[in-house]
């Protein structure tokens, strides 16, 4: 029999997608793929989902490296035109490594534009992998996922409190707004001294302002921050809550 993977990224998304397909696959295997570079808040949403799903989560991990530092360091680059290499040393081949060719795989892609795009982005690049985007099946956006966890008495990764719009690693080199590494600076200011050092020690320009790519640490003091996601719900979204409860 083949069998029902969810994969969990400690995100709200994820977590609401797996819920709903463990509703009518309780066999299914929830996998998170650990980085060694996440909030500490997300064990703790981990363990709350956990509860949530009524069974573990199975986690994998790279064998190589030891989280995303270790990758950018032997790697010598942080991210690439299209993507980063830490998503595919921490993510990507663990994955790969745990799939089975008739898995039936659930990703979190949401309702969302973007998120809809990402999701056909992975149907033509992967095109031999069985899988299915109930969030996006249902109607369901990132604002909605967060209501659907409200309503269950699950509090989010704090992350999301703090005003990123997902439960990525701190920092995450693919995001390209001055907005976040300036959230960044301002809450992870550790973090961001040596992202800014490493960046520069590589040439990365992670960050752009008026079209023109510069390092993080010429970020403007005062800038803005990357404002939080707050829970919302729609007439799709109410009908997810329902099967979710």
């Amino acid at each position: 029999m083949s069998r029902v993977i969810c994969w969990f990224s400690a995100g709200a998304a994820s977590a609401v997608a797996a819920k709903l397909t463990l509703q009518d696959h309780p066999e299914a295997i929830p996998v998170y793929c650990e980085t060694g570079a996440e909030h500490e808040d997300n064990e703790r949403f981990l363990k709350d989902c956990e509860a949530w799903f009524g069974k573990p989560v199975t986690r994998i991990k790279s064998e190589d490296f030891e989280d995303t530092w270790s990758v950018w360091e032997k790697r010598k680059a942080m991210a690439f035109i299209h993507g980063a290499p830490c998503t595919m040393e921490l993510k990507l081949k663990p994955r790969l490594a745990f799939q089975k060719p008739d898995d039936l795989q659930i990703f979190g892609y949401t309702a969302d534009p973007g998120d809809t795009k990402r999701a056909m982005r992975f149907k033509e690049r992967f095109f031999e992998v069985r899988m299915k985007a109930p969030l996006i099946e249902r109607g369901v956006t990132k604002a909605g996922c967060l209501a659907i966890l409200e309503d269950n008495g699950i509090k989010p990764p704090l992350t999301y409190a703090l005003g990123l719009p997902n439960a990525n690693c701190i920092p995450c080199p693919k995001a390209t707004s001055p907005n976040y590494w300036a959230l960044i600076r301002k809450e992870w200011p550790e973090e961001f001294e040596r992202a800014a050092k490493l960046s520069r020690k590589l040439g990365a320009r992670l960050t752009r302002i008026d079209n023109e790519r510069i390092f993080i640490d010429e970020i403007p003091e005062d800038w803005p921050v990357t404002e939080a996601i707050a829970p919302a719900c729609d007439f799709m979204c109410a009908i997810a809550r329902e099967d979710a409860a």
